[in-house]
């Protein structure tokens, strides 16, 4: 089509006339790939209460399944007592409300809400929070369009792969493989996604990253060239099971694909240097997580012991022995001209060293201490590198370039030259089974999510389009187990970023599940039925589990990230039971009605929608009855009358950058931003409204 567009506009240079009937004529014509695009899809929801004039769904009775009446529309006249009048081409019948499921399609006008469910707050205050959304794609995309129009920097999705198996649902129903419309269902349903995705992308710089197999790859191939053609588009092979798949008669499937559309200026960045010598990075020798405090089952007792350091030379001269969880510090022996020192937070909470004794002799005599002055409690601070990465001297990354003053080794990366990634992916730690299922099973248990990424596949592919970019806001709207999420920790933890990641999934169970469910007499809905979906049972879990360092049990996570297996070292330091500084709100997508809402009645529902258009910092502003209100990131001007003070208030807190004003008059919200330049303002409830009235209409199909 960009050619097509392209000729036409040097047509229009000679013949303006002839141009105007070309293009005519190819609007109306279908190029490329060609499938059913009108294909209808539409979504139940079952936790919204039916009203008049909602189109509805009658549920089958409790431990019946579905059937074809169960899929016919009707529409509720009337709602009394509990029943609900229905009517279909000019039939009518009343139903309990509980047996009714409201029923939207994808052109339905729908007003999307936020209701948190759970936090993890291990970040500091002034951290952006992760943001798991519980809900139906394509309405959480609408969602974000109204809060991240051309602002995401980068989208990372692993879509259903249409394997015929029952991976997705259509319309309510599972797509196998004897669907005549399997493909036309998948291309449409990702097409609608992908148009939705299009206008959250910074047109400027940004990567659109998209995994697949072999079922669709050549489809998909097609529809993002279609979709996209501004973009630079290419597709990289990995091999995510060394010992492959099997296929009857068929060569065993060990790859799979990424395609990748890099947008503006947009570009992959190598990650082995520049070619130019800096200075390693040095880790505490104290442990950072309360976890590994003295007396805990971490680090055992032989980990709390005293490092005698000389006053003049700033050199150690001695480690002590460990103490005993009964003995005190002051039983420490002395040493003359010498401070002990123990791990002691600046709080008073005593630590643990990262090693033992033994361990630190050996580092100190290699040169691998640092000591450096410190505070009260902890008069010396220590850094460390590890002996593990002998190997990076070996290979010539690394190098030792002196010696300091406390005895510590000068090392360096040597730069180099820089290591040109192929398109072909080869990596012990893509294996999806031992990097994706294993891991997953330690923290949430065996058997709850299938076919996870692999962890250290997804950082890697970020790393090349995120790792200068440590404020990226990254989305994944097809989530599943929280793979994604996971990574942009490990990548922040990595250099100190601060990147944020939105993950979207639904709360579907599997067709097994919701067979068992169905014949228990369970419901979508009913409480036991939604704690096993995706979103309840794994991805939140998941989330919340490896920010806090445990399973979910509650036990300490083993192993270190950095040293996934004992013949892998990829030369960092991440002890999963430290988990990680993050902030991360599990909510769930709701949906409100128009009227309460331009009567200020429903604040409190889109208030998280506000609150992540701001930057995801902060309190969420909720409406208690002030005439304004204000965090350090964002404020809500509710009453005009104070208009005057809420300037003020903004003015003097630099940080502000965006604000609300609850108005219906044109004209005070163009005084508005006249009075607050360089801020964001935003007119409620009218824009919020129009944007989802838009996206009703179809423009989007």
């Amino acid at each position: 089509m960009a050619n097509i567009n392209e000729t036409i506009s040097e047509v229009a240079k000679l013949n303006p006339e002839l141009a105007r009937q070309i293009q005519k004529y190819v609007k109306n014509h279908s190029y490329g790939l060609v499938f059913e695009h009108n294909l209808p899809e539409a979504l139940r929801l079952y936790k919204k209460m039916p009203a008049v004039g909602d189109t509805v769904n009658i549920l089958p009775e409790r431990g019946a399944k579905e059937t074809d009446e169960n899929s016919i529309p009707w529409v509720v006249k009337e709602i009394k007592d509990g029943s609900a009048r229905l009517e279909h081409d000019g039939e009518t019948k009343s139903v309990a409300v509980e047996d009714v499921v409201v029923l939207v399609s994808y052109r339905d006008v729908i007003y999307p809400g936020l209701k948190e469910i759970d936090r993890v707050e291990r970040g500091n205050p002034d951290d952006p929070y992760h943001m798991i959304i519980n809900s139906e794609n394509y309405h959480a995309l609408e969602a974000l369009s109204y809060a991240y129009p051309g602002k995401v920097d980068c989208i990372y999705i692993d879509p259903p792969y249409n394997t015929g198996a029952k991976d997705w649902k259509y319309n309510n129903n599972y797509v196998d493989s004897s669907d005549q419309y399997r493909h036309s269902k998948w291309l449409a349903f990702m097409e609608r996604r992908l148009k939705l995705a299009k206008q959250l992308l910074n047109p400027e710089d940004s990567v659109l990253i998209v995994t697949i197999d072999e079922k669709e790859y050549a489809r998909l191939g097609l529809l993002l060239e279609q979709t996209f053609p501004e973009a630079q588009m290419q597709m990289v092979s990995v091999t995510i099971n060394p010992s492959g798949a099997k296929r009857d008669n068929l060569f065993s499937r060990a790859d799979e694909y990424i395609y990748v559309l890099l947008f503006g200026k947009a570009h992959v960045t190598h990650p082995m240097g520049d070619g130019n010598e800096k200075e390693i990075r040095w880790f505490y020798l104290r442990r950072t997580d309360y976890a590994s405090r003295r007396g805990t089952v971490k680090g055992g007792t032989a980990q709390f012991y005293p490092i005698y350091v000389d006053d003049t030379s700033m050199r150690i001269v001695a480690i002590g022995d460990y103490l005993t969880p009964e003995q005190k510090i002051e039983d420490a022996p002395v040493i003359e001209g010498a401070t002990a020192v123990f791990p002691i937070r600046e709080d008073g909470v005593e630590m643990n060293w990262g090693v033992t004794k033994e361990t630190l002799q050996d580092l100190v005599d290699k040169g691998f201490v640092q000591v450096s002055k410190g505070y009260p409690l902890q008069p010396y601070i220590f850094k460390y590198v590890s002996t593990k990465y002998a190997k990076k001297f070996k290979e010539g990354r690394w190098e030792i370039r002196g010696e300091r003053e406390d005895g510590s080794k000068i090392i360096v990366e040597t730069g180099g030259k820089i290591t040109r990634a192929t398109t072909v992916w080869q990596n012990k730690v893509y294996d999806a089974g031992a990097y994706g299922t294993s891991l997953l099973k330690s923290i949430i248990g065996d058997g709850k999510f299938s076919f996870p990424k692999s962890l250290y596949a997804v950082v890697d592919t970020l790393k090349y389009f995120v790792a200068q970019k440590p404020d990226a806001l990254i989305l994944d709207f097809f989530a599943g187990s929280g793979t994604t999420l996971h990574a942009v920790n490990i990548l922040n933890a990595l250099d100190g970023g601060h990147r944020r990641c939105i993950c979207v999934t639904n709360n579907e169970v599997s067709a097994e599940e919701e067979k068992e469910f169905i014949e228990q007499g369970l419901r979508h809905g009913d409480n036991i039925w939604e704690e096993h979906g995706i979103a309840h049972y794994v991805t939140w879990p998941r989330t919340k589990c490896s920010i806090e360092g445990c399973d979910v049990e509650g036990n300490l996570l083993d192993g270190d990230y950095g040293v996934p297996a004992k013949d892998i070292d990829l030369g960092y330091e991440l002890p999963k039971a430290d988990g990680f500084n993050a902030n991360a709100i599990f909510c769930e997508l709701t949906y409100e009605s128009a009227w309460p809402i331009r009567l200020d009645r429903a604040f409190d529902a889109i208030a998280p929608i506000l609150w992540m258009q701001a930057g995801c910092r902060g309190p969420i502003i909720k409406r208690i009855g002030k005439s304004y209100l204000t965090t350090d990131y964002y404020g809500v001007l509710f009453d005009y009358n104070q208009a005057s003070k809420f300037c003020d208030k903004v003015k003097n807190t630099p940080s502000i950058k965006t604000v609300f004003v609850v108005t219906d008059d044109q004209r005070r919200y163009s005084n508005m931003c006249k009075r607050l330049p360089g801020v964001d303002v935003h007119r409620l409830y009218e824009t919020y409204l129009r944007t989802f009235e838009i996206c009703g209409e179809g423009g989007l199909d």
